[in-house]
């Protein structure tokens, strides 16, 4: 279901909780719908970004801050949002989490069930990796804000949570027992589920993520945002650079035979083309010089189950599914019809501008690439706060201006609130050697649901 009926907004002053909160992807989302937000992030790196952007942050293990804080917490968030770490159930990482899908429903089940925490968080020591258990955090919130005096014991309005596609099934299960079962305390909640493809919403890259929105009872039934562009096709791409004589085919992601023009295609004609590569990095904006001169792409990863291929993409198409691989992607210069020359590769402003931040985003500390390739793209957030809210649709501009970053002394007062001193970290935040290795949180979209 999509979103159609006129817009009013189911609740009066939205206020985002967002776990996992990475460099602030639904955080900047949230900006631009003039909706405050808090972001609970782990790693000092992307805090460094988020202190930098102006956004209020806590560095602290979001497990942590559920057991020991929660009461600090504003008592008037009304709104639950967030992205777990995605690696273990990611085509990118080993699988551990898709292997234990099965056993984490069985963990909501007991969570539902008002199980104690103790015994679930002894049990849950038993995954073969952390991270697996992560994806509980946000229903294990929703628990909490309904036992919480410093909230009177109110439970959020409204959830929304993205992830991987693999997670889709377990997405399924949140809105089962959300729907049928509800809280321990009795809330229950109406919910959607699907899988979205972020470039049908203005993003300039191919990726699927894994969507819930879910509202409580008596908010109305919620749904997904209705897309505004064409999702993208190679059999349509390839099928229209074979026409254009004048201009050579580059191979794609996916080289595939033409098929015939369906219905579903003729009906997507009312949408706006999907964004490319080059619309959104040819023009100068803030910092950004541009890139006037036709590109051409080659990613780091293989495509189509091959390792040894490169997927290839042309500036004129979206970019392929931003990872904390992208600055070793190799970008190609057309200087002319017969010279094609080796360029600069993607800066930082520039991938984040692919992942749709804004441009000159202050993008801070180490693995800046990692932190752009895990991050929401805030377009796409913007869409799901809005349907979420049953808000209109997000201006598709707002996010194309210069972000203006924090002062010195707004980043002295943020981190002072999120780390508990001015200029650095405390004993309050997490360690660095705690945490869990780091890796790309999306792989590239699998050949079979490419678009």
């Amino acid at each position: 279901m999509t979103s159609t009926a006129p817009h009013q907004s189911v609740l009066d002053k939205p206020f985002v909780l967002d776990l996992f909160a990475g460099p602030g992807g639904l955080d900047v989302a949230g900006h631009a719908l003039d909706i405050p937000s808090l972001g609970i992030e782990w790693d000092r790196s992307a805090c460094l970004t988020r202190y930098a952007a102006g956004l209020d942050t806590l560095h602290a293990d979001v497990s942590a801050v559920r057991r020991d804080a929660f009461e600090s917490l504003p008592p008037e968030i009304n709104v639950l949002a967030g992205g777990p770490p995605c690696q273990t159930y990611s085509v990118a990482g080993k699988g551990a989490g898709r292997k234990a899908l099965e056993e984490v429903k069985g963990y909501i089940e007991r969570l539902m069930a008002g199980q104690a925490d103790d015994a679930i968080d002894k049990d849950l020591q038993k995954l073969s990796d952390p991270r697996t258990a992560m994806v509980l955090e946000p229903l294990r919130y929703a628990i909490q804000a309904t036992r919480s005096p410093n909230r009177e014991k109110r439970p959020y309005d409204v959830i929304v949570l993205e992830q991987v596609p693999t997670v889709e099934a377990l997405w399924v299960h949140y809105a089962n027992v959300l729907e049928e079962t509800g809280l321990p305390d009795g809330t229950k909640y109406k919910v959607v589920v699907d899988v979205l493809d972020t470039e049908t919403y203005g993003v300039p890259q191919t990726r699927s993520r894994a969507v819930l929105i879910a509202r409580r009872e008596g908010l109305g039934q919620p749904s997904l945002p209705a897309p505004t562009h064409r999702a993208y096709e190679a059999k349509e791409w390839n099928r229209r650079a074979d026409q254009t004589a004048s201009q050579v085919h580059q191979p794609t992601l996916d080289d595939e035979d033409t098929a015939p023009e369906t219905e579903e295609h003729r009906e997507n004609r009312s949408l706006k083309a999907w964004k490319s590569m080059g619309e959104v990095l040819a023009d100068p904006v803030g910092t950004h010089p541009g890139r006037r001169t036709p590109f051409l792409v080659r990613s780091n990863y293989g495509s189509s189950g091959v390792p040894g291929r490169r997927g290839v993409r042309t500036d004129r198409q979206p970019a392929a599914t931003v990872t904390g691989r992208i600055s070793r992607f190799v970008v190609f210069e057309h200087l002319n019809a017969d010279v094609v020359r080796e360029g600069t590769r993607f800066t930082m402003n520039e991938a984040g501008m692919l992942q749709s931040f804004p441009p000159d985003y202050p993008w801070s500390g180490t693995a800046q690439a990692q932190q752009v390739g895990n991050a929401v793209p805030p377009v796409f957030g913007a869409h799901l706060l809005s349907a979420a809210l049953g808000l209109p649709a997000p201006d598709p501009d707002v996010l194309r201006k210069p972000w203006q970053p924090a002062t010195e002394e707004q980043r002295a007062k943020l981190r002072s609130h999120g780390c508990g001193a001015a200029d650095a970290c405390t004993a309050r935040c997490p360690r660095p050697q705690d945490q869990a290795p780091v890796s790309s949180s999306v792989g590239p979209r699998k050949k079979s649901s490419a678009k």
